[in-house]
C-alpha cells in the first residue's frame, strides 16, 4: 500500500472513531423520563452518529410574594430540587413563557344556572390572556361528563361552546376531572394544565375523590387550577360531619397541591374575572426546572421538594410545585 493511501485510511478511521465518544447530552424538552444511554449506530453506507437519550425529570415551578405575585428574576443558583431527601444535580433551567395544552373543566349543575354567564366570561378572559399558541379543550358536566369542544386554538370555536348551556342534574365532578386528566394525555404541548370551576360537591361520580386523586398524581406533566364557587356560611352536616361545602373546598386543594396547582375560592362571582387573569399569567411566568434522577426508574413514588434560596433581604416566598412521580421505567 503506497505512503499517501494509508495516511487516507488512518484519517478515515480516527474520524469515525471520534463519533463513537461520549459527549453530554443537551437538556430534553417536556417532563418526560427516558433511559441514560448513548451508544453508537452505524446506518448503511459506514457513517456514524451518537444517539444518546438522557432520562429528565421536568417541573414546572412558581414562585410568588406574600401578596401572590410573581417573582421573575431568580436564577439557577437560587433553587435546589430534592427527590425523596437527596439533593439533585438541576440540568435544565428555563423560565419562558411556552404554549400549553390546557382542559377547561365547567361545572353546568342545575345550581350553576345563574352563574354560567359570568364564568364563560371569565373562562375566555383567561384564554385571552393566555399564550396564543396553547391549545384548548372544555369539558362541562352535570350528572354526566362529556367533552364538549376538542383542542383547538380557535376562540370562536371556544365561544361556540361556551354558549351551548343548558344549566341541569347534578354535580359529576370527579368524573369531570378524571375525563379531563385522560384527555389532556392526548395533547400535543409538554405542559399540560386543567382548570376547573365548580359550585359544589362531587354527588354523582361513578369514580371516589380517592381514584381522582392517584389518576391525577400519576397523570404525566398536568397542573390542576380550580375555582370553587362555594358557599361561604354552608351549615348543612351538623356537628359531626362537614358541610358539603367545606368537603368540595378540600377535594379541590387536594388536587391542586399535588400538582403544583392551586385552588381559588372567591367570596362573589365578580372575582372570578381577575382570577382567571392571575392564573393565565401565572402560567406564561413559571420557571422549569430539570434533573437526571440519581436513582434509576424502578416503578416507585418520588417525593419531590423544591427549596428556593433568594438573594439577600427577599421578602417571603411561596413555591408551587407537583409533590412527586411515579419513577416508571422506559420500555
Amino acid at each position: 500500500m503506497s505512503r499517501s493511501r494509508s495516511l487516507s485510511v488512518f484519517f478515515a478511521l480516527s474520524a469515525a472513531a471520534l463519533l463513537v465518544q461520549p459527549i453530554p447530552a443537551a437538556p430534553g424538552q417536556g417532563g418526560g423520563q427516558s433511559k441514560p444511554a448513548g451508544e453508537a449506530v452505524q446506518k448503511q453506507g459506514g457513517d456514524f452518529t451518537l444517539s444518546v437519550d438522557v432520562q429528565l425529570v421536568t417541573l414546572p415551578v412558581s414562585v410568588v410574594d406574600k401578596d401572590g405575585l410573581i417573582v421573575p428574576n431568580l436564577a439557577k443558583e437560587h433553587f435546589q430540587v430534592f427527590e425523596d431527601k437527596v439533593l439533585q444535580d438541576i440540568s435544565l433551567f428555563k423560565h419562558e413563557d411556552v404554549p400549553i395544552s390546557v382542559g377547561l373543566v365547567i361545572d353546568n349543575s342545575g345550581s350553576m344556572r345563574n352563574k354560567r354567564e359570568r364564568v364563560n366570561s371569565a373562562a375566555l378572559t383567561f384564554v385571552r390572556e393566555s399564550n396564543p399558541e396553547d391549545e384548548t379543550f372544555i369539558i362541562n358536566f352535570d350528572d354526566e361528563a362529556y367533552l364538549e369542544q376538542d383542542f383547538t386554538s380557535s376562540i370562536g370555536d371556544l365561544i361556540d361552546a361556551l354558549d351551548n348551556i343548558d344549566a341541569r342534574g347534578e354535580t359529576a365532578l370527579n368524573d369531570a376531572v378524571y375525563l379531563g386528566v385522560d384527555h389532556l394525555e392526548k395533547g400535543r404541548m409538554d405542559k399540560k394544565v386543567l382548570l376547573v370551576i365548580s359550585d359544589g360537591e362531587d354527588s354523582k361520580s361513578k369514580y371516589g375523590f380517592n381514584k381522582v386523586l392517584e389518576h391525577v398524581k400519576a397523570a404525566k406533566d398536568v397542573a390542576v387550577y380550580a375555582i370553587g364557587l362555594l358557599e361561604l356560611d354552608d351549615q348543612r352536616g351538623g356537628l359531626f360531619r362537614s358541610s358539603p361545602s367545606k368537603k368540595a373546598k378540600e377535594a379541590l386543594t387536594k388536587l391542586t397541591e399535588a400538582t403544583g396547582g392551586q385552588a381559588y375560592f372567591p367570596k362573589t362571582i365578580e372575582e372570578v374575572e381577575d382570577i382567571c387573569k392571575r392564573i393565565a399569567h401565572d402560567l406564561r411566568n413559571q420557571y422549569t426546572l430539570g434533573y437526571a434522577p440519581k436513582k434509576k426508574m424502578d416503578g416507585t413514588w418520588r417525593e419531590i421538594q423544591v427549596k428556593v434560596n433568594p438573594p439577600k433581604n427577599t421578602p417571603k416566598l411561596t413555591v408551587r410545585y407537583k409533590q412527586g412521580y411515579m419513577a416508571t421505567p422506559k420500555k
